[in-house]
């Protein structure tokens, strides 16, 4: 398990280097111009943006004031180094989809993109938020995923970064997926908030959750901590993607599709925990998947979750439910209309679970079963060593899976053990009955 100190040692240096700054430079003071939402200011400011971060040198701090500036997207930046980025105001993205910047083929620019950043603070004197409108790119509920499906930007995005701190920052409304770093060394995410909602409901409706594709969290890489954040969206809340290692997620208060591994390919992931979480009124809770074959799942840790009142799975443990296409049914590889619509269809991935322990979960009522564990059934595949350590339900449902609580297939060493109850059906039972 990699050590708290990587990270303690990590912010000090950033800390410093914020502390020693070259320069400050106000946005507003530079020529950004506030409270406007005008299509030309929305241009202009971003053309602003974009220039300034191009001339950021080492100990530079770029200061967003405490207003309301509006901005087109595929804000840009390339190789910074050494510089603190303080969101002390609101961004708010313009919705106007049609001006929105694209390439050749069509394909719309994430709104704020940082390519390989190293030692940069993304922060705030209180709490800034970045606002992706994402209401308008997601359209009609269901017609607007057909008409545009992923075509639709990222709100925030770092790739190949190096000891990277992001805090006090609020991000809302995503058209798309709203936090993504991938392929980085070394980030700390701490005192931030995602949040992207259709309606004020306390919990997912069936409107709510067609904001499709609004995860929260998703990174790639290695020695991650994100701690004391919260999120609530309709996709996943928290996503490991592949290839990723060493991975820490510590009190955060999360609603939607699930503290997340996956969906994972051919690659290996491993050493990830999360634990000190709570989800209330969530869809899905603890969801690990695989979207192909060869894959490796190991060495995982969820321990210390209340998940109360899923609308969904409380635990999946098994191949991807989603569809890749706009076909809502489609199993890739399983299908999320499973098990509920006729012929629908929930095929398990040819990959491997390792060393996957579960402990100290309650799971407080919900409308579906406790869960699904569905491992591989070729040579070699699997699920081996799955621990369930007080795993404990209060009023689970029984729909779909009757008395057996769980779909449970392709484990080859399972067991329970503590409290658990109920015990999946193809677990060991060690559970102390008394």
């Amino acid at each position: 398990m990699f050590s708290k100190l990587f990270f303690a040692l990590i912010s000090l240096a950033l800390t410093l280097l914020s502390s020693a700054s070259a320069g400050i430079i106000d946005f507003e003071e530079a020529g950004g111009v506030a409270g406007d939402n005008s299509l030309k200011t929305c241009w202009q400011n971003g053309a602003l943006i974009n220039s300034t971060l191009a001339s950021l040198q080492p100990g530079d701090t770029f200061v967003f004031p405490n207003k309301t500036f509006h901005v087109m997207g595929g804000l840009r930046s390339d190789g910074l180094t050494d510089v603190t980025i303080s969101f002390d105001g609101t961004l708010v993205f313009s919705n106007d989809i049609d001006s929105w910047p694209k390439n050749e083929n069509g394909d719309v620019f994430p709104s704020l993109i940082f390519n390989s950043p190293k030692n940069v603070i993304f922060t705030s004197s209180g709490k800034g938020t970045l606002d992706g409108q994402g209401g308008k790119w997601w359209g009609l509920p269901g017609i607007g995923y057909l008409r545009r499906q992923e075509n639709r930007p990222r709100l925030f995005e770092i790739a190949s970064g190096e000891n990277i701190l992001v805090e006090n920052i609020f991000f809302l409304n995503s058209a798309y997926w709203t936090f993504w770093v991938h392929d980085v060394k070394g980030l700390e995410v701490r005192f931030c908030d995602i949040e992207a909602r259709r309606t004020e409901k306390d919990k997912h409706t069936l409107i709510d959750i067609t904001a499709f594709n609004t995860d929260g969290y998703d990174v790639t890489g290695r020695d991650v901590w994100i701690h004391d954040c919260t999120v609530w969206n309709q996709d996943d809340t928290i996503a490991v993607k592949d290839d990723s290692q060493n991975m820490l997620f510590e009190r955060i208060t999360a609603s939607g599709v699930g503290l997340t591994i996956g969906s994972i390919g051919s690659s290996t992931v491993k050493n990830i925990t999360f634990r000190d979480c709570h989800m209330h009124n969530t869809y899905k809770g603890i969801y690990t998947k695989f979207r192909g074959e060869g894959g490796v799942i190991e060495d995982v840790t969820y321990e210390n979750i209340i998940i109360e009142n899923p609308s969904q799975w409380p635990i999946w443990i098994g191949p991807a439910q989603q569809s890749d296409s706009n076909r809502l049914c489609a199993a890739h590889p399983c299908s999320i209309c499973w098990p509920t619509v006729p012929f629908a269809e929930c095929n398990a991935a040819d990959s491997q679970y390792k060393n996957i322990l579960l402990k100290n979960i309650t799971v407080i009522g919900g409308k579906m079963s406790p869960g699904v564990i569905m491992g591989g059934t070729s040579e070699g595949m699997g699920m081996e060593n799955i621990v369930f350590d007080d795993v404990v339900f209060q009023d689970p449902s029984s729909k779909p899976w009757g008395d057996d609580y769980y779909k449970c297939e392709g484990v080859i060493s399972g067991v329970a053990k503590g409290k658990t109850w109920p015990v999946p059906p193809c677990f060991d039972d060690q559970t102390d009955k008394n």
